[in-house]
């Protein structure tokens, strides 16, 4: 039978497609992988939970039962006597159901232990573990937005959007915005100028990128537009991936005033006008300032007719030092669960 000379293009597109399906099983895979090693974990717990109570063993019972597994399983890691006793924590906060089902099935044993041992509440560990899956949080990511404080500051920021976008947008564009944002890694005073803000900003813009949060793409600085003549210049400019439109950001090292949003609703106005696209949805604007009066914005919100969001600035943090020493870290239940045997 004679061959055929095949067509390279058609090659490649079909080991593209070959690959894509293999590293979707992968994925697949993994997840399952760990959806078991989870559920083996909560059982374990479950088990010396039980016992402990019901029986009346005392602590020494996970000693000798980490030393057994270890010995019958030697090649398994996170038998040790601290992992079991995480495990038995995991039961005694979470059902079987509530383990077994969305966002907590989608997350794996080291996000669990995260939120276990930083949160106080299973009210708190549900919310961060829903924007975990939201936004794809690594487990680093995810302890960065708790020490940070995250979940009590995502849609915190004073806005008009209800009124300036169309549902769903308007929705979609408060959860964006926090308040206040945090930039204490930016380690400036709190007399700082607005360039000097500006520019540390952009020196840390991974830093900031990720405070912004998920979807935020830089575009520039002092972006440049030319309005009937004149020059004006957007302090940061970003794109927002999910919203689908430009971020007009604009800075201000003084307490919130009024006018403020006149300067910002005329950036919007420029933006929408020279550089969206038809598929672009409308312009929305952050102005970032020290403090501001919430009747005052409020009150200034109402007589703006463009999509504007008022946050605040914090260049310190509120974190009192000797409670965020006490939480252990990612590295530290990495390092306990990763021990030989």
């Amino acid at each position: 039978m004679t061959e055929i000379e095949f067509s390279h293009s058609e090659y490649n597109e079909w080991l593209i497609s070959l690959k894509q399906q293999i590293r979707s099983a992968q994925q697949r895979a993994a997840l399952a992988v760990n959806h078991e090693l989870v559920k083996l974990y909560w059982s374990i717990g479950a088990d010396i939970s039980k016992r402990v109570r019901e029986q009346g063993w005392g602590s020494k019972i996970i000693h000798r039962l980490s030393a057994d597994l270890k010995r019958e399983f030697p090649d398994m890691k996170g038998f040790s006597v601290t992992n079991l006793k995480y495990m038995r924590m995991l039961a005694e906060s979470w059902t079987q159901e509530e383990i077994s089902q969305a966002p907590l099935d989608q997350l794996t044993w080291y996000h669990l232990l995260t939120l276990q041992t930083k949160l106080n509440t299973s009210r708190e560990r549900l919310q961060y573990a829903e924007l975990t899956v939201q936004h794809g949080w690594s487990r680093n990511v995810l302890v960065h937005h708790i020490e940070m404080g995250t979940a009590l500051r995502i849609g915190a920021a004073q806005n008009n959007f209800a009124v300036t976008l169309p549902h769903p947008q308007s929705d979609l564009a408060c959860e964006t915005l926090k308040d206040p944002y945090k930039l204490e890694f930016l380690s400036l005073s709190a007399h700082v100028r607005e360039r000097e803000l500006e520019q540390a900003l952009v020196s840390r813009l991974s830093d900031f990128l990720l405070e912004l949060g998920t979807g935020f793409a830089f575009v520039g600085k002092q972006v440049h537009l030319e309005v009937g003549g004149e020059d004006f210049y957007i302090d940061l400019l970003f794109y927002h991936t999910k919203l689908h439109c430009y971020v007009v950001v604009e800075l201000k090292t003084t307490d919130f005033k009024p006018e403020h949003l006149g300067q910002l609703g005329f950036y919007i106005a420029a933006v929408d006008a020279q550089m969206c696209s038809a598929q672009d949805a409308p312009t929305i604007g952050l102005l970032l300032c020290k403090n501001k009066n919430r009747v005052v914005a409020e009150y200034a919100l109402r007589d703006a007719n463009r999509p504007i969001g008022i946050s605040r600035y914090e260049l310190e943090s509120a974190l009192a030092p000797e409670w965020k020493s006490s939480l252990p870290s990612v590295e530290d239940l990495e390092r306990e669960f990763s021990r030989e045997p």
